[in-house]
Formats: structure tokens, C-alpha cells, sequence
């Protein structure tokens, strides 16, 4: 029987109860951990459109379920993710608030911003606003609604507000809205009035005080504002809100209007709709009409005219049953196919399907019997008006069909006109549309990807996917394209739109090319044009230890040294384009000019041999040197000499280098940059107003500017002006420091850049392996030249020595070092420095634009996102590289080359991609999925499939190129539910559990229903053909290099037209390392033994290596093989639970058990008794999802509400009598999201020097984070990884997140309690799991405000919880050694 709500809480008091008094047995065992989602969910539940960022932007919010995401669609209609920040709550619905010329911004940024109005389950109407430097959203006020929760009588659950944005609504589920003016005076409170109806007073008293009370009971379905006439103030007249509801008991929904009096702060109903027709679930207003709206109900549409309120009328009737012919269908729809609406019984509805309020549904399918029924009417399930009309209003809809029509209501006479296209396009039930600006329809489905449509021609284009990996039914790792890191291959979605996807973190790139190992002692490339206009390169450059090489970059990379002109027998230091035609080579001995010919660029010179000057400094060498627009800057070394060149023009092919002027250097140095000229500054604007808003020093140019570092050390802002010669106009200097207060070694800067994005600042990576971020201290503090009185860092590291005439400019006066010495320089703060590895950091931007992301190569390469705030950086999904340079051509507008084992790699950047995701349409539903390292395929089970003969079967899948190689098909009827690899001897064998029957199974108290199952052995054999050699299963035809490259095009140019001999690549290579692919692999299951079983095989998995358990209802057994023979299978013991099995785990000799309300049970095995014995029990009731043992005493369990549980056992040496209720709870973790697969150890990236970065600041951690981290997957298509951490680093992360949770740079953007939000559906006093997401906050904030929020005061970042009494600690927290630790798991997870 069902159990009682009272009976959960007792159990939730006396789970409770007993963690607070074992809360001390066994702590110095607890494991500790940290939970950091890696991939937020990629489902998409609302979208909105609005200017968020300024008044000029076009840009969307995607809400999600427990985070937003603010995206733009670029000119090529490709959607490009701008910032996504978790919210630390679930939202339920959002909604823009345009921004009025009523409004009075409180802060001249907000001046012509929208803002985004949010419901949540923190019970609060929350106003956010997006802040362009911290790149997120922050609130502006919260408006309490209720408590916290999902109650249906709890005001806000859904929005709406006035086309105005002066009026806010929102509503219950049921019987109760709220009503909100905004004010206009731009004062602190941004609500003017509120009103709440009925009123509290009368919905306390019930539906006993009156009709008045009846007449607003019901669900609410739909609602939206009724706008007035245009003459009138939106502040002049009483807003009109009209709600569709759904009485108690009644068939029909009614259309409501209610009226506020905002005068007289009074409302009421004003009048009601009901017709005996189809049911209606929708209400939406037509814009810019004074008055009208449609009335969406099931089968047709209804044009409402409500300009008299008192008196609603319909005046048109639009079928929906009879619409005009449709077209054929695009792409993906199969007409055998149905979609499934989940309904509030389906497993997505977590809410609805409590613990142990078990509905007659089968909780492994997702799809319950009820969703396969489909109306005979047609419905509007989405809709978007056109963003911007004059004399009409458009509307495009989809109905649940997937047929997209445009509707169009004109106002040329009294009446409108409606008129209703032909079917524009027709695809998949889309259950969100949003018309944006330059005709692009963003359309959402659901549990599927999404697509951007462009209107043209009153049609519908498919222009580009949005990505959508939810739901994830269940995971696998493994590395099978030799990446040296896992991949994850997912189950992803439902039928028609299942897929499998191979998940990556960090950036995706396209491997296009890959050489030979044969590129030994590379130290240096570049890129270079061949005049400064031009948009593609022509030259990419290769230094060695002792040559250089110069090959063309175009279709075919050819080898062209000898007509290029550079001088190919020394190593190159640096090289560059100094003007057109002329191309600039520095190396040791010196700085060489050339004229390319034309045999190596068509805009070559047209001489038989390259035009070449030289230059060299007198008695010493060169040790750096950079290549600027018109000039050159070159430094040497014993003695310590700085050069500024240019070159002169002397006739038509002649040119002479000269010096500008030369300098002696106090202090060695390390680096040289010079900034480019930008000639295309399409993503800065802040060219024109450098000088007022990014700090730079007034009257100096950027183009005369160049940055150097020194052996000080030190980072220095240099200008030229051959008027003036040399002037510092900054220096920061580099002194760092561990928590322990001793000096961090090896902080030369080894690259140093100037960055220009909404403000000026320099980036330096360090030849330790840090990266530093340095900004002017203030706009106001900076000196003005010859006036300042501050002491300069460096005044003394220039000494002029002499200067020559530039070449098309007039003599000037030598810059004396006095000169120098007062003009003293502004400073430079360090405003954030990160840890990227321990080699070098070298930085490369992606083009020539300051405002260009840039590529951090150390141990491993990353991306800088320079318009992020502090330093936000992220993985590129590419193996640790030397070297790097972006490749621009018209074949590949995008490259970048690496520089890694030897090899050259070229490579594409998806910037476009939101997710680093490959997608393999497989068809069906996808349920379980399983990695084979020895053949390198994949085993997928399908469900749901469109089949005559089957629906549902075992196929083989190849990782590489998505293709099925062998299918095993069940029989008709039969649904496969279980599956896993399970070693007989010396080989694997697949065993697959199967439902041989169609009913539930599972009974509504939660025990197993009376079913019928199968357990088969299947063989994987690889088929010997007459021209290839013998294969075993073991042994894979070639391994995953000798396949197909997926990206085997690039801009219609193949992948053996870019492979070249001059790049060490065959010309008929087709892969991407240059490995032809075995086309003539053949494999084949075999059944070699099936057997029927009483009940549906829920779970499987393997155990001790030579046994496998295996469910069926509430009985799990211990199988084996005897004499290591597949075809013959043996129950050798049985253990019964009380309820249905959902899971099961083993490791060594423990088993758990997961089970659909007891929780988790702990089992072992007594070989020579052959009976199994249970251990231990859950001390909770669980609706279990999935669990994994980290070892013999700790289990991470999962649950079907949204959280993550870790249980251990209680000390060992104790005796317990019982095992009822004696496992200890130890930390939990509330995501919000249902996890179905729990997988143990992979998804994280192993530190190349751990003992390095862990004892630099003397911080030690014995926790073996590869074997110990749990990935978690969700249904929502989240990645949450669990990372270990050691008791003292739990201990200071646990004290830091009590203040980030709390401070207002960082706490929970909807009001949400952070410690309320991550114990929900759990005992309050236990413990609870880091939460990562909040912590990573830290990393993105400056020097300045991680000291302000680690120096807040104990009381007031404490939230009077239990649980954070620990966090409370007076003990000094050193904001370094934070760093540290959050850097080492940011390195880890990405």
C-alpha cells in the first residue's frame, strides 16, 4: 500500500535524527565532495526576446530549468551562445518588460535596456537587468510572492506583462493573480502599486463568503493584458487582464476578464466568455490592436474582439481542421512516427510523481501508454508574432502536427481581416516560437533539437540546428578517436529524434588535417599577408632550431622559401607583415626585409628572385624582436639594447631598413607585442572613445603603442612618436605570492598582449605557468605626461642613445633619458591572476583585432574570452600543443594550426556550436549504451522504432562515422530494458534483460507487477571476408585513426586537396591523421542463449569478474557461466527486496540494490554458501533512479525528485545488531533535475605536473580524483561531475561558499536561499555537497572583490542554517589558496 505523507516525514525525522547523533562516527571517513555541472541542461523550456544588453541589441533568454542563457542569432542565421549563469533555483516562467520613455533609469547603463521579469520557486517576482561588465544578469529588486515551493495555490507560476511595461501579472495554478504597476520615477522601489485577487482576507475565509469568491475558482490555464487605445497614457487607464480558467467539474474552459482600478486599488470581473464549443487553452493579444485577441482552442481559433470589456464578442472562427494543403515534410519527420506529448503521469514530471505515489506507468518508459494516443483535432501548441509591424499584425504558429501557418490581421477597415496562409513549412510540433528581427524564427522542440527558420517568400527555410541533448536516457566513456582523453557517448532523445551524441568538453574543433610525426624542434609559427588589406593569409611560416621554412597557404600547402625571400638557414624569432608586399624575418643575427615574387603570390613582384634588405646591430645579437604596421621593434641581449626600426622606400623595388631610435634597457627583456592596426572593427566600437572609456592615457595612439615584459619583472605600456621618441605610458610590476607569504618563483613574463574591448588591458602569461590581468587603477588616477609626481617603477629602464629619420617623416630631436625620467609612467594593478599549468604560457590571438579571443597555450590549450570580465577562460578540445597560429583562407576562413607530437594539425574552431556535441541520428529511442574498448563500437538498445517486425533491438554502432554495423532485432512485442558487457574467460558477451509483457510494472505501492521478461547471451563475431585477414573481437580492423574523419569537407574543399607532400601527407588520404579507412569490417551478432524469466530484467551489471547479477521484479540473482560457456547460464543465488529493483551495483564483493521505495540495500555474497546476505539499509524512502558504489562502503544514489545522495556505512568495528536503517547519510545535493545514469571515474582531464601545482602553495590532497569522480547525467541534458576533495579543502570552500552565497556580486540571482535550494527534498541537518557553480563564481571575479567577499563578516554570510555553522569558522581564509583549489578542479572538469 501507498505510503502517507506523514509516514515520509517521520521517516525524514528519523533519518534526521540519526545523522545528528552519528554525526561524529566515522567523520574522518566521510567523503567530501564537490558537484560542478560541466554541461548545463540543454533543454529549453522559454524564450524570449528582447534589448537586454543596450537598446540597439537584438538578443534572446533562454530559460532553462535551473539556469538562462542569453544567445544571438548573427547575419548567417546561426545561433552564438553570448553567457549562461545557473540561477541557483528552478524557474517557471520569465518574461521580458520593455523598457518605456515613461521610465527614469536609475543609472544612466540602464538608460533604453529591457528588463527580464522571473518567477521562480524562491517565491519571489524577481526584476534582472544584464550588466555588460560582470557579462550576467543581475536582480534589481525581488518582489516576495509566497514561501518557497511549487504549491498550485502559490502565486508564481506564470507572467505576463503589458505591452507598456508598465503592468505586471502574475498567477497561481490555481484560483489566485497578482497585479503590479512598475514605476516611473526611477526611484529604489520598482513597484508603484500591487493587488492580489481575490484578496488574502476573502480566500482565507473559503468559498463561504460568496459568489464573489466563486467566480474566480478554478486552474488557471492562460492569460495576457488587453491593451487600451494608443492616444491614452499606459498610466491613464485601468489595465485589463484576461485569463482563461478551468472550473472545478467543468468540461469547458471560460475566458475572463478582470479590471483594476489603479486609482481605487480595486479589481474585479469584469465580464465572461464561454462557449459550449472546443475546449480553449489559450488566450493571446494581437498587438498594436487596441483591443483584440485570439482565443486558441483545440480544433480552431477564435478573434475576440475586447475593446468593450463589459461586453467580450467573438467575431471570427479560423478551423484548424480544414487548412489549406499542407507541404511535403523537410527533413527529419517520419510519417510511421508519433510524437509524444509526456503528460503529467510521464517520467519528465518529476513534481507530480512523488515518492511513492506510483501511477500506473512504467517508470522506465518516458513515455507513458497514454502518450500515443493522438487527438483528431489539431491544436496551436506554439505561436510568435512578427517583432516589428505598421498596419498589420503577423502571427506564425505550429500546430501539434508540425504544419507552420502565418496569419494576418489588417486594420483597413472598422472590421479586421484575417487572413491564413498555405502551409509554410512542416516539421516537428514545436512547443516555443519567438519571430525575431531580420525574419528569423526561433523554434524550440521538445525533447529534440531546435531549429532557426528564416521567412522568405512566404516560406519557412531551415537554416540551423539548435542543440538539444535532453533527455540523456543513459551514458558511456571511452576514447575512441585517440584524443588522450575520454568522450561520452550519450543516449539522447526521444522517437522520431533519437540520437547518439559524443559529448566533449570545452570548444569544439574539426580536425581537417593532420601531418607525419617528422616536424621535430619546431620554435615558432606564424601566419602572414601579403598586403595589410587583405582578408585571407597567404604565407605560413615554420621556424626550426636551426631553418625555416615558408609555405603557401591556400588549397595545397606548398613549399616557397626560396621566392618569399626569408632567410631560410636560421631560426626565426619573430616575423610579420610591415607593409604591403614587404615581409619582415628577425632572427638572431639580425632583421631581414623581402619582396615576395610572384611564382609565391600572385601579387608578387615580377622579378626572377625575391627583392631583400638586411640590418643588424653592431657587435651584438638579437634575443626578441615584433613586426608592427610601418615600423619594428627589436631588443638584443649582453648588452641590453632596445631598437626601433622602420623601413624607406628608395625606389620601386628598393627599400632600406632604418633606425628610429635605440635605447639601453636597465633590465632584460622577455617578450615583445605590437598591436595591430584594426582596419574592421565590427565588435568594437570603443575606438572612437579609447581615450574617455578605457582608461588609456589621452593623445596617445594605440597604433604607436607596444607592450613589453622584462626580467624585472614587469609588464610596460611603450609609445613611439618620432617627434618625441620613446615615452613608458605604464608599468605594473609582477610580484606574487603563495597563502604561506612566500614569493611565487619563475614570474618572467614569457607573452605579453594589449587588449582593446570596452576598455583598454594588458594579458601576460608567465613562464611558470600563470596568466595575469592588468588594467589602469582608475580613469581618474591616471597622470597626464610631464605632470606627475608619483615615483615610476621604471623611470630609469630607457636610456636613450641616439635616433635616425623614419621614412616619410621629418628629423626630430633626440629624446634625452632626462626627458624620460620625468614622464613618469601611470600604473598598472594586477587585476586577476589565474594558474593555467606549469610550462610557459603563450598567448595567440585569433586574428589581428584587439578585441580578438585568444588561445592560451601551456599544458594544455584554452580560449580567453576578452570581453569577459577578470579572466574567463575555457578547454579547447585539442591534445597539449607548442605552438599555434590562427590559418585564414578561403577553404578554411576559420583554421588553426597546432603544433603537437611532431605533427602540424590544422583545425577549425566551432565558435557557432553552443555545445561540443556530434550528433548520430539512429532512429528510435535510444535507452541504454555500452563501450567497447576491444572492437571500438558501441552496443546500443533502441526502443520505440517504426519497425513491422520489431520494435526494439540490440545494434552495434561504429564511433567514428555513426553507422549501424550489426543489428540483433527482439521479438514482436518484446522491449529491451537492461543490458551489459560480461567477460566469459578470455572473451565478453553482451547479456541483454528484456519485458516480454506490455502492462505497468510496477504496482501503485511500489511493488513489482506480475511480468514477463528475457534474459539472452549475445555474441559479437567479426566475419572473415575472401580479402581480408582473419579479426577476433579482441583485435579491431585497424584502430580508430584508420577511420573516416566525419569533417571530411571543409567550404567545399576536400580533405586530400589541403593535404600536401610539403606537409608530409599522402594525397589520397581520407582520414583525419592520414590512415585510409578498412571498409570491408563485418560484424554479426549471435544468440547464444535466451531463457524466459518471472518478471521484466530491470538491471544488470557485472560481478567479481566472473559472475553477473541480474533483477527481475524484486528478485536480483547471481548468474555464472559454466566452464566459462556462453550458452549455458546458471542462477546460483537469489535476493528478494520488498519492492520493485530499479538499479544494481557492485563492487568487489558488495552489491547495492536500488529499489523504488526502501532506497538503497547493501548485499554480499557468500561464495561457498551460495546465498546472499543483506548488510545494511537506506535510512530514507527513495524513489531510486541510479547508483554506483565508490567502494565497499560508499554509495552515490540518485533519485527520481532531483537529488544526489551519498550513504556510507557506519564504522565497521561497530556491531549492529540490525540492518534496518543503518546506513549513514553522509552529504546531499539537490539539483533540481532527475539524474538517470551515474557513472564512476572519467570525464575529467589528469594534471600532467599534479605534484607541482598541489605543493606550490604547500597544499597537499591524497584524493585520487580519477577513480573517485562520479558523472551524472540528467533529463534534462545536464553533465554533473562529482570531484573529490580532501577534508581541509571541503572545510575552506565550505567557509568561502557561506559568503559567495550570500555577497551581491554573487549570490542567487532569483532570491533563492542557496543552503534552502541544495537541502530541499532532503534532511535538513546533514551535510551537504559543495556546490561548484556557486563557488566558480569566484574565479570570475577581480583581486579586489574576492578579498571583499572573503573579508565579510562571519554573521553576515552565515544564514542561520545548521548546516553552515562549519562554514561559520573565525579562521583566516587566504584568498590565494581558494584560487588555487577552485583552479585545480576548473583545470580538472574542462
Amino acid at each position: 500500500m501507498a505510503v502517507t505523507e506523514e509516514e515520509c516525514s517521520s521517516a525524514k525525522s528519523r533519518s534526521s535524527s540519526a545523522s545528528s547523533s552519528s554525526a561524529l562516527v566515522g567523520s574522518a571517513r566521510s567523503p567530501h565532495y564537490l558537484a560542478k555541472c560541466v554541461i548545463p541542461g540543454s533543454a529549453l523550456l522559454h524564450v524570449v526576446s528582447a534589448h537586454f544588453r543596450s537598446p540597439s541589441s537584438s538578443d534572446i533568454v533562454f530559460g532553462k530549468a535551473t539556469s538562462i542563457e542569453l544567445v544571438a542569432v548573427g547575419e548567417d542565421g546561426v545561433l552564438q551562445s553570448i553567457c549562461e549563469q545557473p540561477v541557483f533555483g528552478t524557474i517557471k516562467d520569465l518574461a521580458p518588460v520593455p523598457w518605456s520613455s515613461q521610465f527614469h533609469a536609475r543609472t544612466t547603463l540602464m538608460q533604453g535596456k529591457d528588463l527580464l521579469a522571473v518567477v521562480s520557486d524562491s517565491g519571489k517576482l524577481s526584476f534582472l537587468t544584464f550588466c555588460n561588465e560582470m557579462h550576467r544578469f543581475f536582480p534589481l529588486t525581488h518582489i516576495q510572492l509566497s514561501n518557497p515551493g511549487n504549491s498550485r495555490h502559490q502565486l508564481g507560476r506564470m507572467l505576463a506583462v503589458h505591452r507598456s511595461g508598465c503592468f505586471v501579472a502574475t498567477t497561481a495554478y490555481e484560483d489566485r493573480v497578482a497585479l503590479f504597476s512598475l514605476s516611473t520615477s526611477g526611484g529604489s522601489d520598482i513597484i508603484d502599486k500591487r493587488i492580489i485577487y481575490p484578496p488574502e482576507n476573502e480566500a482565507n475565509t473559503g468559498v463561504g463568503r460568496g459568489n464573489r469568491r466563486l467566480s474566480f475558482s478554478g486552474t488557471i490555464w492562460s492569460m495576457c493584458f488587453i491593451s487600451r487605445h494608443s492616444s491614452q497614457s499606459s498610466k491613464e487607464h485601468n489595465p485589463v487582464l484576461a485569463i482563461v480558467i478551468n472550473r472545478r467539474e467543468c468540461l469547458i474552459n471560460e475566458l475572463l476578464l478582470l479590471g483594476w482600478k489603479v486609482r481605487e486599488n480595486t479589481i474585479g470581473v469584469l465580464s465572461r466568455f464561454a462557449d459550449s464549443g472546443p475546449l480553449a487553452h489559450d488566450i493571446v493579444e494581437v498587438p498594436h490592436s487596441n483591443g483584440y485577441a485570439f482565443l486558441f482552442r483545440v480544433g480552431d481559433a477564435l478573434l475576440m474582439d475586447l475593446r468593450d470589456a463589459h461586453n467580450p464578442s467573438c467575431l471570427s472562427r479560423i478551423s484548424l481542421n480544414f487548412l489549406p494543403a499542407t507541404l511535403e515534410e523537410h527533413n527529419f519527420v517520419e510519417d510511421s512516427c508519433k510524437v509524444h506529448d509526456v503528460d503529467d503521469d510521464g517520467l519528465f514530471n518529476v513534481a507530480a510523481s512523488a515518492l511513492l505515489e506510483l501511477r500506473d506507468y512504467d517508470p522506465m518508459c518516458i513515455d507513458g501508454d497514454g502518450s500515443n494516443v493522438k487527438s483528431t483535432s489539431k491544436r496551436i501548441c506554439s505561436w510568435s508574432w512578427e517583432p516589428v509591424s505598421d498596419k498589420s499584425a503577423k502571427m506564425i504558429f505550429c500546430l501539434d502536427t508540425g504544419e507552420f501557418f502565418m496569419i494576418e490581421v489588417s486594420f483597413d477597415s472598422e472590421a479586421p481581416k484575417v487572413n491564413l496562409s498555405d502551409c509554410l513549412y512542416s516539421g516537428l510540433p514545436c512547443k516555443e516560437l519567438m519571430w525575431i528581427e531580420a525574419g528569423f524564427l526561433v523554434a524550440l522542440v521538445d525533447m529534440g533539437d531546435g531549429i532557426i527558420l528564416k521567412v522568405e517568400n512566404e516560406r519557412l527555410l531551415d537554416i540551423s540546428p539548435i542543440q538539444n541533448i535532453a533527455p540523456i536516457l543513459d551514458i558511456s566513456t571511452g576514447d575512441c578517436h585517440e584524443e588522450k582523453r575520454d568522450q561520452m557517448f550519450a543516449c539522447c532523445g526521444v522517437a522520431p529524434e533519437g540520437s547518439l551524441r559524443i559529448i566533449r568538453s570545452g570548444i569544439s574543433v574539426e580536425r581537417l588535417l593532420k601531418t607525419a610525426p617528422t616536424y621535430q624542434g619546431v620554435t615558432g609559427t606564424w601566419t602572414v599577408r601579403m598586403r595589410l588589406r587583405d582578408l585571407y593569409h597567404s604565407f605560413l611560416v615554420l621556424s626550426f632550431v636551426e631553418e625555416t621554412r615558408v609555405l603557401s597557404v591556400g588549397v595545397s600547402f606548398t613549399d616557397v622559401t626560396d621566392s618569399v625571400g626569408l632567410q631560410p638557414d636560421v631560426s626565426t624569432l619573430a616575423c610579420g607583415l610591415v607593409g604591403d608586399g614587404l615581409l619582415v624575418q628577425i632572427h638572431q643575427a639580425g632583421v631581414q626585409l623581402s619582396m615576395p615574387t610572384r611564382i609565391a603570390h600572385a601579387d608578387g613582384i615580377q622579378l626572377s628572385s625575391p627583392v631583400c634588405k638586411s640590418w643588424s646591430p653592431d657587435n651584438t645579437s638579437v634575443s626578441l624582436g615584433a613586426v608592427g604596421q610601418n615600423w619594428i621593434v627589436v631588443s638584443t641581449s649582453n648588452p641590453w639594447f632596445l631598437y626601433v626600426l622602420g623601413v624607406r622606400m628608395l625606389s620601386a623595388y628598393e627599400y632600406e631598413i632604418i633606425e628610429m631610435q635605440c635605447v639601453r634597457l636597465q633590465s632584460e627583456l622577455s617578450c615583445i607585442s605590437i598591436p595591430q592596426k584594426q582596419f574592421d572593427q565590427t565588435r568594437t566600437n570603443s575606438a572612437k572613445s579609447m581615450h574617455s572609456a578605457t582608461g588609456f592615457p589621452g593623445g596617445v595612439e594605440v597604433d604607436k603603442t607596444f607592450v613589453i615584459g622584462t626580467h624585472k619583472p614587469s609588464v610596460e605600456i611603450l609609445a613611439f612618436d618620432p617627434s618625441e621618441g620613446l615615452r613608458v605610458i605604464a608599468s605594473g610590476t609582477i610580484a606574487l605570492t603563495t597563502a604561506m607569504g612566500t614569493a611565487i618563483s619563475g614570474c618572467v613574463p614569457q607573452d605579453v598582449r594589449l587588449v582593446l574591448v570596452d576598455r583598454c588591458y594588458v594579458l601576460s602569461g608567465l613562464r611558470n605557468g600563470m596568466l595575469l590581468r592588468f588594467e589602469w587603477c582608475s580613469a581618474s588616477a591616471i597622470p597626464s605626461f610631464g605632470a606627475s609626481t608619483l615615483n615610476s617603477p621604471i623611470s630609469c629602464s630607457l636610456v636613450n642613445i641616439g635616433n635616425t629619420t623614419a621614412m616619410h617623416l621629418e628629423p626630430h630631436a633626440c629624446c634625452s633619458s632626462d626627458m624620460i625620467a620625468d614622464e613618469l609612467p601611470a600604473t598598472l594593478q594586477l587585476i586577476a591572476s589565474r594558474r593555467i599549468g606549469v610550462t610557459p604560457v603563450f598567448l595567440v590571438p585569433l586574428s589581428d583585432s584587439l578585441d580578438a579571443d585568444i588561445i592560451i597555450l601551456s599544458d594544455r590549450p584554452w580560449l580567453l574570452q576578452t570581453a569577459r570580465h577578470s579572466l574567463s577562460y575555457i578547454s579547447i578540445s585539442f591534445q597539449a600543443a607548442t605552438h599555434a597560429t590562427p590559418v585564414c583562407s578561403a577553404e578554411c576562413p576559420k583554421g588553426i594550426l597546432f603544433v603537437a607530437d611532431n605533427s602540424l594539425h590544422l583545425v577549425e574552431m566551432v565558435s557557432t556550436k553552443r555545445l561540443n556535441v556530434q550528433k548520430f541520428h539512429v532512429g528510435g529511442t535510444p535507452r541504454k549504451i555500452l563501450y567497447q574498448s576491444d572492437s571500438r563500437l558501441l552496443f546500443v538498445m533502441r526502443t520505440d522504432l517504426s519497425d513491422d517486425t520489431c520494435s526494439s533491438d540490440i545494434c552495434c554502432v561504429d564511433p567514428v562515422s555513426g553507422s549501424i554495423v550489426s543489428c540483433f532485432k527482439l521479438d514482436l512485442g518484446e522491449t529491451g530494458k537492461s543490458m551489459e558487457l560480461i567477460r566469459v574467460g578470455s572473451d565478453q558477451v553482451l547479456v541483454v534483460g528484456t519485458s516480454l509483457s506490455s502492462g505497468p510494472a510496477i504496482m501503485p505501492s511500489g511493488e513489482a507487477e506480475s511480468t514477463k521478461g528475457r534474459l539472452l547471451v549475445l555474441c559479437l563475431e567479426h566475419l572473415q571476408n575472401s580479402d581480408t585477414g582473419s579479426m577476433t573481437l579482441g583485435s579491431r580492423a585497424g584502430s580508430s585513426s584508420q577511420r573516416t574523419s566525419p569533417f571530411r569537407e571543409v567550404a567545399g574543399c576536400s580533405m586530400d586537396q589541403l593535404s600536401s607532400s610539403s606537409l608530409g601527407s599522402s594525397p589520397d588520404d581520407t582520414s583525419c591523421d592520414g590512415v585510409k579507412l578498412e571498409e570491408t569490417e563485418t560484424w554479426q551478432f549471435r544468440l547464444a542463449y535466451s531463457t524466459v524469466w518471472p518478471g521484466m530484467v530491470l538491471a544488470m551489471c557485472p560481478y567479481l569478474d566472473r559472475y553477473f547479477l541480474a533483477s527481475s521484479g524484486s528478485a536480483f540473482y547471481v548468474c555464472g557461466f559454466l566452464n566459462d560457456n556462453p550458452q549455458r547460464v546458471k542462477r546460483i543465488a537469489v535476493g528478494r527486496t520488498r519492492f520493485m529493483i530499479m538499479s544494481l551495483t557492485a563492487h568487489y564483493t558488495r552489491i547495492a540494490v536500488g529499489d523504488c521505495r526502501d532506497g538503497v540495500l547493501f548485499y554480499s555474497y557468500h561464495e561457498d554458501a551460495r546465498k546472499l546476505e543483506q548488510l545494511y539499509c537506506d535510512p530514507c524512502q527513495r524513489l531510486v533512479a541510479d547508483c554506483v558504489l565508490m567502494d565497499l562502503d560508499t554509495a552515490v544514489v540518485s533519485d527520481r525528485k532531483g537529488s544526489l545522495a551519498i550513504l556510507s556505512c557506519s564504522d565497521r568495528l561497530e556491531c549492529n545488531a540490525s540492518p534496518e536503517s543503518n546506513l549513514k547519510l553522509s552529504c546531499v545535493y539537490y539539483t533540481g533535475e532527475v539524474a538517470m545514469s551515474l557513472k564512476k571515474g572519467s570525464f575529467s582531464y589528469k594534471l600532467p605536473e599534479d605534484d607541482l601545482l598541489t605543493g606550490c602553495d604547500g597544499i597537499l590532497t591524497n584524493v585520487d580524483a580519477s577513480s573517485n569522480t562520479i558523472v551524472a547525467s540528467t533529463l534534462l541534458g545536464s553533465i554533473i561531475v562529482l570531484f573529490p576533495l580532501s577534508r581541509e579543502d571541503h572545510e575552506l570552500l565550505e567557509a568561502v561558499q557561506a559568503r559567495i552565497a550570500v555577497h551581491p556580486l554573487t549570490a542567487p540571482p532569483l532570491g533563492n536561499d542557496h543552503h534552502e535550494f541544495r537541502s530541499r527534498e532532503n534532511p535538513v541537518r546533514v551535510a551537504k555537497i559543495l556546490d561548484g557553480d556557486m563557488l566558480g563564481q569566484f574565479l570570475e571575479l577581480t583581486h579586489a572583490q574576492q578579498e571583499a567577499i572573503i573579508s565579510m563578516p562571519v554573521a553576515s554570510s552565515s544564514n542561520n542554517k545548521v548546516g553552515s555553522l562549519k562554514a561559520a569558522s573565525t579562521t583566516p581564509i587566504s584568498v590565494s589558496q581558494v584560487v588555487q583549489i577552485l583552479e585545480r578542479v576548473h583545470y580538472a572538469l574542462n
